[in-house]
């Protein structure tokens, strides 16, 4: 497992900002993403349990400040009102 596997610049075995493929589990372009956390959106518990898998999968300092925050907002865009007509949830 690699740092690429989670983040989305990683596409087909590449990274399509053309940097190459870190040995350990840091790079700083690193853009996490909950698709690869939870295939199945229903997975997602809170922002605990993506933290705690990214430890289990070795990620430290930077990446994981990363991957709490893409956890924190995931959590507070599912619990923004989703009855608002004409506007986005992820535009509140």
């Amino acid at each position: 497992m690699i740092v690429c596997d989670f983040c989305r610049h990683f596409q087909k075995a590449a990274c399509r900002l053309g940097l190459n493929i870190p040995k350990a589990m840091s790079c700083r372009e690193f853009d996490p993403s909950m698709e690869q956390f939870c295939s199945n959106p229903k997975d997602f518990v809170d922002p605990g349990q993506i933290i705690q898998m990214a430890r289990f999968f070795g990620f430290q300092r930077t990446e994981l400040k990363k991957i709490t925050l893409m956890a924190t907002e995931e959590e507070r865009l599912r619990a923004a009102p989703q009855g608002v007509v004409g506007e986005s949830p992820r535009a509140l």
